[in-house]
């Protein structure tokens, strides 16, 4: 029999599954202090919570026992992954289980908003009958701009079709074709924003999509546009948004979720342009019982040695494989992560090639992490090693593992080519011993970096003072440069500039290296 306790209220009906099981008995113990888990917890197979429980480093050292830990909804921030991991625990979530909630939420909030239905309601229940003052605009006819057309954004693209609304879409993964399948329009951000009578967002909160509609974009907006944001508080700008509505450049706004949680002095909430609800995007019945029926399964998958699917910690690898490809992890994921930032276009392929002593080895881990390092810049930090790959094939991008006996005259060399709907892009790096990680290659141009830090990658034409200009410029802007390397192929050609700077440069100072004679490109990437 397999023990497992389950410290947070769930539905019975979530966990009906693990109560029925045969093999499993099920302790539901709720409001257990930290002390007081890691005094039982030595006892129990497996864990199920929610966000109440905190899985600290001590409760995975007293939990001797322990193969699986299940999070029923999808944050895993109270569960620590890097103590589960290194006890050889698997941490287990439901990411799926409040898709529909979210997208029907949203579409709530659209139609509250386009019909004005709260602002009525709370004059009427005050005793004033007014009709006059609620004026609403129909969605018939209307163009739907999405912003991030994930599994929730795909939802909401289908319920807006069902109102005869048109649909435009960007989402940095998403093809022409696939946008045929889904019956939507391929559209850039500036086509969104541009085309449609609303907008609403449903991307991940990560470095690229923190402010993504702000003053610039709402600039371009038409007049009289509607916002709808149910996904992250920070992807729109709320300063921005406040302006854009004070001014009437923006009708109106639904917001479920804000920068600071509770909004307490959020000058938006109140406004009577703008309807608002407390984060409430999965606070369904049916939503809390699919997380915890999503993570029932899983758990009984996992105790049963059966296959599962959404554990968000490394999987196990056998010892005498991790020693061998562990030095490796770190290039493995910058190499990921400096490519997806200089590519452009929608991803369609991921070509990872091992040279040299790394064809001897299970490489397969290291394609996880190069997987997961060119994942988390679009989609943040719900990639994992092991999501990676089925997040790759729910966005039809193929994946490819090479081997070559050429390593160019280095021991160990890791090629990344990206291939996306606009170019293809290359990068190699390598291990070096005493330095570690190194990119040594870039689109065919040779090169030495460390993967790590502020980084420019600008592309320009070979000519004298070219480089003297670039460092001129970001000096008078007060931006250090501490390394530089530059690459070519031809003299009086093409060629590269990679920098290393002291902190982030700021977008006007990117703009005016860009307008430089000589400048063909200039890429900003954090590692």
């Amino acid at each position: 029999m397999f023990k497992v306790l389950v410290s947070d209220p769930l539905s019975e009906f979530g966990i009906q599954k693990l109560l029925d099981a045969p093999d499993v008995e099920v302790i539901q113990n709720t409001g257990l202090s930290e002390s007081e888990l890691i005094e039982i917890i030595g006892e129990y197979d497996a864990l199920l919570v929610r966000s109440q429980t905190k899985v600290t480093p001590a409760v995975i050292e007293a939990a001797k026992k322990l193969k699986a830990i299940g999070r029923a909804g999808v944050g895993v921030d109270n569960i620590n992954l890097p103590a589960a991991t290194n006890a050889g625990i698997v941490v287990v979530n439901a990411p799926d289980g409040n898709t529909i909630s979210t997208a029907e939420h949203s579409f709530a909030m659209l139609m509250s908003l386009a019909r004005r239905i709260p602002m009525a309601y709370k004059k009427l229940v005050d005793g004033e009958w007014d009709r006059k003052s609620f004026t609403g605009v129909e969605l018939n006819g209307k163009t739907l701009g999405i912003v991030g057309l994930g599994r929730i954004g795909a939802e909401v693209a289908k319920r807006a079709k069902a109102f005869n609304m048109q649909v435009v879409a960007y989402d940095p993964f998403l093809t022409e074709e696939r946008a045929k399948q889904l019956g939507v329009q391929y559209g850039t951000l500036d086509d969104v924003v541009s085309q449609a009578d609303f907008i609403t967002v449903h991307t991940p909160l990560t470095k690229d999509t923190k402010y993504i509609i702000n003053t610039k974009q709402f600039e371009k907006m038409k007049n009289g546009v509607r916002i709808i944001n149910c996904a992250r508080g920070g992807i729109i700008n709320e300063k921005a948004l406040l302006e854009a509505i004070l001014n009437g450049k923006v009708a109106g706004a639904a917001l479920d979720v804000f920068e600071v949680e509770p909004p307490l002095e959020n000058p938006l909430v109140g406004l009577p342009q703008v309807v608002v609800t407390p984060h409430l995007g999965a606070s369904t019945v049916e939503a809390q019982e699919n997380v915890a029926v999503d993570v029932s399964e899983e758990i009984l998958h996992i105790l049963r040695d059966e296959p599962f699917k959404n554990a968000v910690n490394l999987p196990s690898i056998p010892a005498n494989i991790l020693e061998k490809v562990k030095p490796y992890f770190n290039l493995n994921e910058k190499l990921g992560e400096f490519i997806a930032q200089t590519a452009v276009g929608a991803l369609k392929e991921v070509i990872v090639t091992y040279s040299g002593e790394l064809t001897e080895i299970d490489t397969a881990p290291l394609t996880r992490t190069t997987l997961k390092g060119i994942l988390s810049y679009h989609l943040g930090s719900g990639v994992n090693y092991v999501n990676a790959p089925t997040l790759a094939k729910s966005r039809e991008i193929n994946v490819t593992e090479q081997k070559s006996t050429y390593g160019g005259g280095f021991n160990n060399l890791v090629t990344v080519t990206l291939k996306t709907s606009q170019e293809e892009k290359r990068v190699s790096g390598t291990l070096l011993n005493g330095y570690g990680p190194r990119i040594i290659k870039i689109d065919g141009y040779s090169i030495d970096a460390t993967p790590k830090g502020h980084l420019l990658l600008i592309h320009h034409t070979d000519r004298p003072g070219a480089i003297g200009r670039v460092g001129t410029l970001l000096g008078s802007n007060d931006v250090n440069i501490a390394t530089m390397q530059v690459g070519r192929q031809d003299l009086g050609g093409h060629a590269i500039m990679l920098l290393t700077v002291d902190k982030e440069v700021t977008p006007d100072v990117l703009d005016t290296l860009g307008e430089l004679s000589e400048i063909t490109s200039v890429t900003q990437i954090e590692l």
